[in-house]
């Protein structure tokens, strides 16, 4: 997500007609992806944010989009997993006390809800994070609300699940299997989604109405995702038969963004778009992320 959201923030300045320096901060473990920056004129800077001297080297800026975070593997790995989603943010909001931050959270905070209530999580909703990776998650909140209440630190804090593109998303996974014809299972039979660059767009607005104590935002699609009917369609469109292994289990994680779209309006792409531009993605076995993302845990282990 962070490079199409540095260069959106790019791009929009430019649309704008103001001059504004966009810095993607990161250890670039991929230095194609740093190079790719550097060709749309967004800056880059190399290092490690757990290191306190590097990131006290970091320029002065107005605004901060913090989007580092630790999951898939973190069962295996849990004091990096709470270093990374609650020492680092910590770190940053030390040093950027005067800046606006908009930070990443994720709707794994609420925890699994039933399905057959109708109801999705919205912000008042007390947490209830099953697992370390969602408890971590909340840790990072928690650091946040602290220090925007100590330093006066504007901030706004994002509840995302689950963004899609085309190489990666709850869309491609379901896509892949019905391509492979491999068995479905339904065990988490419903999710929410939302395009990538929506939910990008989200992101940046939210600076906005940076706050303190913080402002609390849910960031997805409006649509409760059925994976069936998902998949059946993907079936249908990729020429496919398509196999399930079980049946829609009783739980999902499902937040409502309604507060989202009053600020900034409904996504600009549609489910049925997204549905039609991964099948033909998979079809034509364009590369992917492979990056699964385990959307049917149910148990919080990552």
């Amino acid at each position: 997500m962070g490079p199409s959201l540095a260069r959106m923030a790019l791009r929009a300045s430019l649309d704008a007609g103001i001059q504004r320096r966009v810095i993607a901060v990161s250890r670039f473990g991929d230095a194609a992806v740093q190079s790719e920056l550097g060709a749309w004129g967004v800056e880059t800077i190399r290092g490690d944010l757990l290191d306190e001297r590097f990131v006290a080297s970091l320029p002065d800026v107005p605004n901060i989009v913090n989007l580092v975070g630790f999951k898939f593997g973190s069962s295996d790995a849990t004091g990096k997993l709470w270093a990374t989603n609650t020492y680092l943010p910590a770190i940053v909001c030390r040093r950027f006390s005067d800046s606006r931050i908009v930070a990443l959270s994720t709707g794994n905070v609420y925890g699994m809800i039933p399905v057959a209530g109708h109801r999705s999580s919205v912000e008042s909703d007390p947490p209830r994070p099953a697992g370390e990776y969602a408890m971590s998650c909340l840790g990072r909140e928690r650091i946040y609300q602290y220090f925007s209440q100590k330093s006066g630190t504007q901030t706004s804090l994002i509840r995302l699940n689950y963004a899609a593109e085309m190489r990666y998303g709850v869309l491609v996974d379901l896509a892949q299997q019905v391509y492979r014809e491999q068995p479905i299972s339904l065990t988490v039979g419903s999710a929410n989604v939302i395009w990538q660059a929506d939910a990008s767009a989200h992101v940046l607005c939210a600076l906005e109405h940076a706050s303190s104590p913080p402002f609390l935002l849910n960031v997805t699609g409006p649509e409760r995702v059925c994976c069936r009917e998902v998949c059946e369609r993907f079936g249908q469109l990729t020429n496919k038969r398509v196999k399930f292994s079980d049946s829609e289990g009783p739980v999902a994680l499902l937040s409502d963004a309604t507060r989202a779209f009053e600020l900034f309006g409904k996504p600009r792409v549609s489910l049925d778009c997204l549905i039609k531009w991964t099948a033909d993605w998979i079809v034509r076995e364009n590369p992917t992320a492979n990056k699964p993302t385990h959307f049917e845990v149910t148990d919080g282990e990552f």
